[in-house]
């Protein structure tokens, strides 16, 4: 029996819920605005009061229940079942549409942002890009605001003289999220220093924690002929609330007196990349094999027979216009920094900056992991965790990280890295994994967020597993739909997660999330090298598409803003 004039799309289907649940929503503000109705309910008619619902019935848009939907999606499912069919049809269209409605909870992306004009076409992003080195806690509200005020302060250096001249004084404004846990990130120590010329691929540690230790010490900064004092107070935690361009707005300002010289606002988009007011993304050259969706990349991989690894190395120097030779010296550096950082964090006990008061675990669980009973599962488990601690305390430390994809999550691939290398595996494989975790990375960024103040923490600490659980496969020779899979399934283990970080510190709970995130990497790549690849029902586009869905609804006090989850619940003495 066939049923070949019966199709179901499942996106038809949210869709259609979505547009009813929008009309439910308008309907109810009418309601609200009519002089005498209540509108205290969805209900037509229902004799309760004397709205005027009753008398607009030829106006009224066609209510949608639960009940409703409930029969709907019912129905659907039977008839996919009758169809022999139940695959979603293109779910990243369904995200993108949803992407589209009114979300009063959460900042409005501007369209006008490079982040997400760049959403449209192929994928542009290099790897350079992505794996930025500099100082913690948070790519976003750390790394983001000193690259940001040191674009700043080399634009100040290009001023003419006498406008230098007349200068008093630079200052710098943080919005919304920026402002509402920027003390918690450091994003105002790591602010002055850019504006004090310090790059963060170079600052010193030191440096950063000098500048929180002595918040009333003056620093001078030269611009031309003239010298200026600047304190942590030119860096102003404004306005939480408001109708930013992004969540994380700033603006910075050279001023004479109460006259503003020169003006230009900022925004941290996440992972470290920085925007500004007018921003014009550089010219870049075209990928050879351009993609947008894993579907797209899988096409070029298993129809045209092109390697992963050879084809994300080709795009990456068509993109880039750099050597082969150029991308591997990045990635062994990317390495040294990664390991580094694990190897400190393993041998540093100490309480971790902020009023939480927080042990660092590392270097107690390995030492424990000497004289452990818990048999060879329980003693992989405690490795793995234990390098995801070592770095994610580096990170909360202030000192160097890589974003990958963010600094909050900056604890998860340098721990799937650290374990690979016990496994001896070769450089020249570590590389390969380098450019499928970053693969990944791309997707999510040009199809959902990478922010927290955006999406969550699904965003930072989901998005980094599910690269982990891409690196590992990679790395060790598994098929392009063990690496896919395998992604994925991390990345669905981490949907809905909130950013919550209690008292504004990247600590708790991102720091035990990076060991889980590194321990699910590993996870998920188990699941997907011993499934058959072809069974597995839920594919990559269809889960990045899910959680740019989640991203959109969620409530903005579960956005990097410290007002719910466990940032409230959590009280401390």
């Amino acid at each position: 029996m066939t049923h070949t004039n019966f199709t179901v799309k499942y996106s038809d289907v949210i869709n259609y819920y979505l547009k009813k649940t929008d009309q439910m929503k308008n309907f109810n503000d009418t309601n609200q605005k009519e002089k005498d109705g209540c509108g205290s309910c969805y209900s037509i008619g229902c004799g309760s009061c004397n709205s005027a619902v009753t008398k607009t019935d030829n106006h009224t848009p066609t209510l949608f229940t639960r009940r409703d939907f409930g029969l709907t999606v019912l129905t659907a499912s039977a008839g996919a079942l009758l169809a022999g069919c139940g695959k979603a049809a293109k779910p990243v269209e369904t995200a993108k549409a949803v992407a589209t409605r009114p979300d009063s909870t959460s900042v409005p992306m501007d369209p006008n942002l490079a982040v997400v004009k760049q959403s449209k076409g192929p994928i542009m992003t290099v790897l350079s890009e992505f794996y930025k080195m500099g100082p913690g806690p948070s790519s976003s509200h750390t790394m983001g605001p000193m690259r940001i005020t040191y674009d700043f302060f080399q634009r100040l250096t290009k001023l003419p003289e006498d406008q230098l001249k007349r200068a008093t004084a630079v200052k710098v404004h943080l919005f919304g999220s920026l402002s509402a846990t920027g003390k918690g990130h450091g994003t105002d120590r790591a602010s002055l220093a850019g504006l004090l010329g310090k790059a963060p691929a170079e600052c010193p540690p030191q440096f950063l924690d000098e500048l929180a230790a002595n918040p009333d010490k003056s620093y001078k900064l030269t611009l031309g002929p003239k010298t200026l004092d600047l304190t942590l107070k030119d860096i102003i935690f404004d306005a939480t609330k408001g109708d930013f361009h992004h969540p994380n707005t700033m603006t910075c300002v050279l001023l004479a007196g109460s006259e503003t010289l020169y003006e230009l606002e900022y925004y941290s988009v996440g992972g470290g990349f920085i925007e500004w007011k007018g921003y014009v993304a550089p010219e870049k050259g075209q990928p050879k094999y351009p993609f947008a969706h894993a579907n797209e990349l899988k096409k070029f991989i298993i129809d045209d027979h092109i390697p992963l690894g050879k084809l994300l190395l080709e795009n990456e120097m068509a993109i880039s216009g750099k050597s082969e030779k150029d991308i591997w010296e990045l990635l062994d550096q990317v390495t040294e920094v990664m390991l580094r950082g694990v190897d400190t964090g393993l041998t540093v006990e100490s309480i971790l900056p902020g009023p939480i008061k927080l042990h660092s675990k590392a270097l107690a669980m390995q030492q424990l992991l000497k004289h452990s009973t818990k048999g060879e599962a329980g003693k992989a488990i405690t490795r793995v965790a234990s390098y995801g601690f070592a770095m994610g305390e580096e990170n909360a430390r202030g000192h160097i990280i890589v974003t990958a994809p963010t600094a909050g999550s900056a604890g998860i691939i340098p721990a799937v890295l650290k374990s690979l290398r016990d496994l001896k595996t070769p450089t020249e494989k570590i590389r390969e994994g380098f450019l499928a975790a970053a693969a990944i990375g791309y997707l999510c960024k040009h199809n959902a967020t990478l922010s927290g103040a955006e999406g969550g923490c699904q965003a930072e600490v989901g998005v980094g597993s599910s690269m982990g659980a891409a690196m590992i496969a990679q790395a060790l020779g598994e098929g392009p739909k063990v690496v896919s899979n395998a992604a994925e399934s991390a990345l669905e283990a981490h949907l809905g997660m909130t950013c919550d970080p209690v008292a504004g510190y990247v600590q708790v709970p991102c720091i035990e999330r990076c060991a889980y995130g590194a321990v699910k990497a590993w996870t998920a790549y188990c699941i997907a090298s011993e499934e058959v690849p072809t069974e597995r029902r839920v594919d990559l586009d269809t889960t990045i598409a899910a959680m740019a869905l989640t991203a959109k609804e969620m409530n903005s006090k579960y956005k990097e803003t410290s007002e719910g989850g466990l940032a409230v619940s959590v009280v401390l003495c």
